[in-house]
């Protein structure tokens, strides 16, 4: 079966170039499927730095990978052709961390919504593009009547959110790419947004792809969840699994860092790395190990691979070298399916 999207071996590398001879590897040797037919979400998370958003901006097709591919329906994105592109761009759609970014100040908000509605030929007459825009409004949760003929500012930043939701939602797509599309929206907004992206996977079975810092959030929507760390897998599979029983020494530092509403549960930090850990010389080995309590000899010498820990878990850490171990390429192989 040809996946809709797929990611293979893709490492992504900046710098070397005449002002700065240093490289910095965002992304290293990761490797991801969406299918066409069994729509999900998957959250991916990882501290700042971790390569979230290089990942994203790979997948569609805004930066080429320095190794490995990108293809849609089985198609390598950098040979794609312009009709190719197009529909490559109206099943695949994005949603941007600061919605006023999107916005020209000057137009009002029904602009954005009326853009790809002409782009992609939706609507056959204005009345047709009218009721177009109300529709998806509303699949979003907004009143037409109160958000349409209105600018930027004139709406809250939740309202200007979930406005971008509803412009991905025009062309009907397959997958939505989000990156951390609720991260500059006040807290009692993001429940509000974060339902209605559920509700796209839901009612009309589109994939999302959602990524963010924080990781309370990608347990509420989330199916199945990737962590990344400095841009390699840390552990990946079913996001109950991986919030509750986290299996990897990061993604467990990731969980103790979440607050919790007691006030008799001490605040213990970041547990001190190993002795062999304070060794590691940084880019040699696990990339974790200088952080790692649990670090030993192997840890410094090559980076670990993921090893299937749960039917529905993947873990890279030599704490469990019992399990069978999985090619990054089948890291998606763990991921449950709603």
């Amino acid at each position: 079966m040809t996946a809709l999207l797929r990611a293979q071996h893709v490492t992504k590398v900046f710098g070397g170039g005449l002002i700065s001879r240093s490289k910095t590897a965002a992304l290293k040797d990761f490797s991801l499927a969406i299918s066409t037919e069994q729509p999900s979400i998957i959250g991916v998370v990882g501290e700042s730095g971790s390569g979230k958003t290089t990942m994203a901006r790979l997948l569609l097709g805004l930066e080429s990978p320095t190794e490995g591919e990108v293809s849609y329906r089985g198609k390598d994105l950098r040979k794609l052709g312009r009709d190719e592109w197009l529909q490559f761009r109206r099943d695949v759609q994005a949603v941007f961390q600061d919605p006023f970014e999107v916005y020209n100040p000057f137009y009002r908000v029904d602009h954005v919504l009326e853009v790809p509605i002409a782009k992609f030929r939706l609507a056959s007459s204005r009345r047709e593009a009218q009721m177009l825009m109300e529709q998806v409004l509303q699949a979003v949760g907004l009143r037409p009547g109160e958000t349409l003929g209105r600018y930027p500012h004139e709406l809250s930043g939740g309202q200007r959110q979930r406005v971008m939701v509803a412009r991905a939602l025009l062309v009907k797509p397959k997958l939505i790419i989000a990156d951390e599309p609720v991260s500059m929206i006040d807290a009692s907004l993001r429940a509000s947004v974060l339902d209605n992206l559920r509700k796209l996977n839901e009612d009309f079975g589109i994939s999302l792809i959602y990524i963010t810092h924080d990781l309370t959030t990608a347990y509420q929507i989330s199916d199945n969840i990737i962590v990344l760390y400095r841009g390699s897998v840390a552990e990946a599979g079913d996001v109950r699994l991986v919030v509750k029983q986290p299996r990897h020494p990061y993604t467990q530092l990731l969980i103790g860092s979440i607050p919790l509403p007691d006030p008799d549960r001490p605040w213990t930090g970041e547990t001190a790395p190993s002795e062999i850990g304070r060794q590691a010389k940084d880019g040699a080995g696990c990339l974790f190990a200088p952080r790692c309590p649990h670090a030993f000899e192997q840890c410094l010498e090559i980076a670990p691979p993921l090893y299937l820990t749960d039917s529905h878990r993947s873990a890279a850490c030599y704490l469990f070298p019992e399990h069978a171990p999985l090619r990054a390429e089948e890291m998606d192989s763990v991921f449950i399916h709603a």
